[in-house]
């Protein structure tokens, strides 16, 4: 049974890379739930146009600071969230991503162990590689390359996971990791190069959508409302208290600190997705069809089975839905 232990006592909450796309929902939500938050952000992918409503907010603090290096502050609970998280981004400078990643959880991690708060990691399905189970579980060990384009953010992450579960079983640090799926929605860099953002900027442009590949490649894309709720039930299920003495690949103990999959159970292919956008926005754009990158997964699905049994927590918003209040968004702000 899901536990609704301390959620609603109010926090002092960090949320690092709070100005990003995901960062900036969680802030909000956060602050409509009655926290105090602390918004943290270099500003490399994050920006203020997805904070700036929440300035005048007296709970809400931007600081303006880079996770690579330390920080001092008092905080009840922690969201590491902080990292470029597009190939575009990523790929940009993959020597500051692997810091991001490994530095940056370092000092995340040794913040919590020294105000002893509550720390969630925001992993990533790119853990898994370019599967070779189908759907992946928590369980599958995953198949990636260590060399190659996309191994500073895949292997960076990988990690980051494993410097959190030494930080529990050494430092008894109480720890939570998420691995989020594709994830969309409003607030989505328009240059970012994902699947739907792109998709959608092009369309409502009337100019062709590229296709990597022959477009049977699937994924499955979850609405950011659903993802928010799902990181918030993680970060508040049980406590690390009941885990530390005991085996913590144990999956269902009352402090369950992960790794735990987030993400829609519907796997669509990207050709279909593109079709569906198109016809969305009533858009005259015509699909073209290029070279597949490198390590590019063929096919993305989690299995949200634990989800689902510890978090009671599944997707809600259809495709249709979400895509439509993504496509207002961007016309919004075109």
């Amino acid at each position: 049974m899901y536990h609704y232990n301390t959620y609603r006592e109010p926090k002092r909450i960090l949320v690092t890379g709070g100005a990003g796309f995901i960062g900036s929902h969680l802030c909000e939500r956060l602050l409509n739930d009655g926290h105090e938050v602390l918004c943290l952000d270099n500003f490399f992918t994050g920006m203020k146009n997805n904070i700036v409503h929440l300035l005048q907010n007296p709970r809400f603090e931007l600081i303006r600071h880079d996770v690579t290096e330390p920080l001092l502050i008092e905080v009840d609970w922690i969201f590491n969230l902080a990292c470029p998280a597009s190939p575009i981004h990523y790929q940009y400078n993959p020597v500051k991503t692997i810091k991001v990643n490994v530095l940056g959880a370092l000092n995340m991690l040794g913040l919590a162990k020294r105000v002893r708060a509550r720390i969630l990691q925001a992993s990533t399905s790119e853990v898994y590689g370019d599967p070779e189970e189908h759907p992946q579980t928590e369980e599958y060990w995953g198949h990636v390359n260590p060399i190659g384009k996309r191994s500073c953010y895949d292997e960076g992450k990988r990690v980051a996971e494993t410097l959190f579960f030494d930080y529990l079983r050494q430092n008894k640090v109480d720890i939570k990791v998420a691995r989020i799926f594709n994830t969309y929605g409003p607030r989505m860099r328009p240059d970012d190069g994902r699947v739907i953002s792109n998709f959608i900027v092009n369309a409502l442009d009337n100019i062709p959508i590229t296709l990597y590949g022959d477009g049977t490649q699937t994924r499955s894309f979850c609405y950011i409302d659903d993802m928010i709720e799902g990181l918030i039930r993680m970060m508040d299920y049980g406590s690390c208290e009941q885990t530390r003495e005991q085996d913590y690949t144990k999956p269902y103990l009352s402090g369950f600190p992960g790794p735990i999959n987030l993400g829609n159970p519907d796997e669509v292919s990207i050709a279909s997705i593109a079709e569906k956008i198109i016809l969305l926005t009533g858009s005259k754009s015509e699909l073209f069809f290029d070279k597949l990158p490198e390590d590019d997964p063929r096919r993305r699905l989690p299995d949200i089975s634990k989800a689902t049994k510890l978090l009671k927590w599944e997707p809600h918003t259809g495709l249709d839905e979400g895509l439509g209040k993504t496509i207002e968004y961007f016309t919004k702000t075109k």
